[in-house]
């Protein structure tokens, strides 16, 4: 049994001791927690206090609550999914998705209009507040149950000069989008861009992700004919269960002048 000192938070002491004995791998990762019971013995606090405690604690993330199962130390195992971020072109000339890559659509992909923002106007070398085609699809990975969002953004000023860009709603996904912008004529390249952030409350649901967890954002722009970027799309993905992974090639040296 563990007495608790009384000055300051009575929860905050709990939250305290309970993450010390996580830290010192009393409690492991993936493990649950002792019972509420348990816990009001060990510290000899009321039951408020250790629920107090147990919430503090899930807000670190340190501790996951699964209804109906109890308290568990959140794992710090492998990521269940990685992605392969690399684009691969088949001898036919198609473009194809790195082996491995699978993923499923949950619902209907959501085509609207929109206006570009600050953020993804300078992504796309727009301002702000011009017309957006925009294609919402909502992803799982079969194996491992892991959610992503994926967001097509394309301006209609370039659908307008690549008419099959928006021919037929909601818009075709990015292997058949590189594949069109191909044949208008446009040699590709890519640029991508990794943050993580906290997310928004309809991320969180949607991706159903646990308190205090980050996800990663990753925005992919598509550049073509004199480095025009042609669209923008976006991924989120929670950062505790995916893992990112890219294959880096040198590029060339540009020749150096010579002096006159």
């Amino acid at each position: 049994m563990t007495e608790i000192q009384r000055p300051g938070a009575l929860y905050q002491q709990v939250a305290a001791a309970i993450r010390e004995a996580i830290l010192a791998g009393e409690f492991e990762p993936g493990a649950p927690l002792p019972s509420e019971a348990q816990l009001i013995e060990r510290y000899q606090v009321s039951r408020p206090t250790v629920r107090n405690a147990v919430a503090a604690l899930r807000a670190e993330g340190l501790v996951d609550v699964r209804h109906g199962k109890g308290s568990f130390v959140r794992s710090d195992g492998q990521p269940a999914v990685t992605i392969e971020r690399h684009i691969s072109r088949a001898r036919d000339g198609k473009f194809v998705m790195p082996s491995g890559a699978v993923w499923d659509e949950v619902e209907e992909p959501t085509p609207y209009r929109a206006y570009s923002t600050e953020a993804n106007g300078q992504l796309l070398g727009i301002g702000a507040d011009q017309d957006l085609f925009v294609c919402d699809r909502l992803l799982i990975d079969p194996a491992s149950g892991t959610r992503a969002m994926h967001r097509t953004v394309t301006p209609l000023a370039v659908a307008a000069d690549i008419p099959a860009l928006g021919e037929k709603p909601p818009g075709p996904p990015p292997v058949a989008a590189y594949e069109i912008m191909t044949h208008a004529g446009h040699k590709l390249w890519w640029s991508e861009t990794v943050r993580a952030r906290m997310p928004h409350p309809d991320e969180r649901t949607t991706l159903r992700l646990p308190d205090a967890t980050p996800i990663l954002h990753v925005a992919r722009v598509t550049h073509g004919t004199d480095d025009r970027p042609l669209i923008l799309e976006e991924l989120r993905t929670g950062a505790d269960r995916a893992e990112l992974a890219y294959r880096i090639t040198a590029d060339k040296e540009p020749a150096r002048r010579a002096r006159a």
